[in-house]
């Protein structure tokens, strides 16, 4: 019942406001799960951010939607003494090709992703990694898949390498575990 919250809450997390109501809704379900102990959440923001047609469009209505949500969240873990418990991550299925699609849009991208996390263990204000020159492919400091889930189970107290088990008959070594904790980014 968000009806029992403040109005300063409310609006700190957007549900004032028609084009962040849904999305600040699951926000502040999500602040208040976390409070009462639930260890894992997932928001999804509404509609799809793909857009291969009509990107400026598309975009501003998801930032509208998003952006006031997302800060209230943060900053309302931080009030609430939840910050340094709780990992925030943003992320996606796909970057975006730094070419157009079809004049008006922008196609899949598998070779350069951007996401990012605040909270629990990780190293406010740092960026690591970059992507080629024309925003294609990531160039410099690469993340793969395998080194952002190792990083993230740091963060929950679990050691990739020691989570290992059995598949198809085959035993993993610890040699055969991929994946390396981004160490720069934590805190």
């Amino acid at each position: 019942d968000l009806s029992q919250e403040s109005a300063q809450t409310r609006a700190m997390y957007g549900i004032d406001q028609p084009q962040s109501k849904s999305f600040g809704s699951k926000c502040l379900m999500a602040r208040r799960l976390v409070e009462s102990g639930v260890r894992f959440v997932q928001v999804f923001s509404d509609g799809e951010w793909d857009a291969h047609s009509n990107l400026t469009k598309n975009h501003t209505e998801h930032c509208a939607a998003t952006d006031v949500p997302i800060d209230g969240l943060l900053t309302d873990l931080k009030q609430r003494g939840l910050w340094d418990s709780t990992l925030v991550i943003w992320g996606g299925e796909f970057g975006r090709m730094p070419v157009s699609q079809g004049g008006d849009g922008r196609d899949h991208n598998p070779h350069g992703f951007v996401t990012w996390m605040a909270g629990a263990g990780i190293k406010g204000g740092v960026s690591y990694g970059e992507l080629d020159e024309i925003g294609y492919k990531a160039a410099v400091d690469r993340v793969s898949v395998h080194d952002l889930h190792a990083t993230l189970l740091h963060l929950l107290g679990i050691d990739h390498k020691r989570l290992t088990y059995f598949h198809n008959g085959r035993s993993f070594r610890l040699t055969d575990v991929a994946g390396n904790v981004i160490r720069p980014i934590l805190a």
